[in-house]
């Protein structure tokens, strides 16, 4: 990874958002951290910097991951965003609504370690490039 890439954490749990941002900075990454979704909208629909990744929560106390995923895709300059969704929750149908959505990877946190979540992050990355 030559470039530094700016991931956006949207997770409303502090202590883990804190985790993931500490995670990610150790794995050379740049980061912007939202607790909600309607702060992390603003900020991208403001912003002359766009992340190269989101990182996403389904459940934001505000809104849903399927919320803001939406208001991305109507937007032309968010839109192309690749996105992953990190939820305690899985379902089929939830599932197949987000990835008809255009997210890239759903992980359920349970099963998976920060690292390996981080390792597909930059396999996304790479792709986009």
């Amino acid at each position: 990874m030559n470039k530094k890439n700016l991931i956006m954490v949207v997770e409303d749990e502090i202590l883990l958002n804190e985790v993931i941002v500490k995670k990610l900075k150790l794995s050379g990454f740049e980061t912007a951290s939202f607790f909600n979704g309607k702060k992390a909208i603003s900020h991208l629909e403001s912003s002359k910097v766009l992340p190269d990744l989101i990182w996403l929560d389904y459940y934001l106390g505000d809104m849903t991951g399927i919320d803001l995923v939406n208001i991305m895709k109507k937007n032309s300059k968010l839109s192309k965003i690749p996105v992953i969704i990190v939820s305690n929750t899985a379902t089929d149908d939830k599932i197949k609504t987000l990835l008809s959505l255009g997210i890239n990877k759903y992980f359920l946190k349970a099963e998976n370690r920060l690292e390996d979540i981080i390792s597909e992050l930059k396999i996304i990355l790479q792709k986009n490039d």
